[in-house]
């Protein structure tokens, strides 16, 4: 139902433009909103508006004022009730903008309900065209679903900053929720639009976000759709890309799940695969229990890629001391990171380590 602010601003509306006053009842004879306080007892206003309700009329002149009924899926709504001069035109005028305005917030919320769906995989094929067409939705367009991750469940500050972002401006996007934590962007993506364009995108949500919200978000987004009974595929990317950042790539604030690496491929293998991976590389052992110097000059040296001498200066170190560093992991490990395929097989063992310890954390 239509919130009792915007029917409160409505008829206040269309009394400063044309002097007359109005009042809204329910089905039952309940006062929901005015503009005054009619004459006469409650009871007698309650009695009228039950018995208009109940009659086949529409519209009902009552001396001083005038009775309208306004209908939602063939059932009275509401009674309008327009006094003043000239009320029947007036209260005509203003019953139709209420409805106009019933009609609109129903279709917002279907839509609504139709986005859910959707995502959720809840609709068979034929039913997605079906009502995309009675919804006035294209399903022949470019979009991409956008997760946008809050810090405190049920942000609605968050929520009516990304509906002030796109929803106003962008007659092809949706906005809607799927949890207690995650704001669902469905975005068109231009013709001239590409994943740098995206990218962009998300970092307009996370600054806008972080002033005018003051949330902290993580954003990911899919890949982008050419048809809409594929949004759902975006909206599962996303979802992925958000878990895959949050467990490799905890740095990065805006999550693309076209560029997860390895992380992707690690992230899809079953725990005990990953042990056993662990366990022929490194014996008993795991890279975590090296001591903190150690890991620092793994991580500068995979940053530099693989580069001694740029590594060494930034660490403020003697290249020797490096290199006596790299030779004490090769002896810890028999894997030498000045090796590219030694190097590699120690960064995916690192990732998957990472990988099992938030697997180990969701099984608390």
């Amino acid at each position: 139902m239509i919130s009792n602010q915007v029917l409160q601003n409505t008829i206040s509306g269309v009394k400063n433009i044309t002097g007359n006053e109005f009042c809204l009842y329910d089905a039952d004879g309940h006062k929901v909103l005015g503009t005054f306080k009619p004459q006469g007892s409650e009871k007698s206003i309650k009695d009228e508006v039950v018995k208009f309700a109940d009659s086949d009329k529409e519209v009902k002149s009552c001396g001083d004022h005038t009775l309208f009924k306004m209908f939602e899926d063939h059932l009275v709504a509401y009674v309008l009730a327009a006094y003043g001069p000239d009320n029947e035109k007036v209260g005509q005028l203003c019953t139709f903008q209420i409805e106009s305005l019933m009609i609109a917030h129903r279709e917002k919320y279907d839509k609504d309900n139709f986005i859910r769906s959707l995502l959720m995989d809840n609709m068979l094929l034929v039913d997605i065209y079906s009502k995309a067409k009675k919804l006035r939705i294209e399903t022949e367009c470019r979009r991409v679903a956008f997760v946008i991750e809050t810090r405190m469940e049920k942000d609605a500050a968050a929520l009516e900053t990304v509906r002030s972002l796109y929803a106003t401006t962008r007659g092809k996007d949706f906005i809607t929720e799927v949890d207690e934590k995650n704001i669902i962007l469905i975005r068109e993506v231009r013709s001239y639009e590409s994943y740098e364009d995206l990218e962009k995108a998300g970092k307009v949500i996370l600054d806008m976000l972080n002033t005018e919200a003051m949330s902290t978000v993580h954003v990911a987004f899919g890949t982008i759709v050419d048809e809409l009974k594929d949004i759902s595929r975006s909206y599962k990317e996303a979802k992925m890309a958000l878990d895959i950042g949050r467990i490799f790539y905890s740095e990065r604030n805006i999550v693309a799940y076209n560029k997860l690496g390895l992380g992707r491929l690690i992230y899809q293998l079953p725990v005990q695969m990953c042990r056993m991976f662990i366990h022929e590389i490194f014996g008993g052992k795991s890279p975590d229990d090296f001591d903190e110097e150690t890991l620092l000059t793994i991580n500068k040296f995979f940053e530099n890629n693989l580069n001694v001498s740029e590594t060494s200066r930034q660490l403020f170190i003697h290249r020797n001391t490096l290199v006596y560093r790299l030779d004490k992991i090769l002896k810890l490990t028999n894997l030498d990171l000045r090796v590219f395929d030694d190097a590699i097989t120690f960064k995916m063992a690192m990732m998957v380590v990472k990988y099992m310890k938030y697997m180990e954390s969701l099984e608390y």
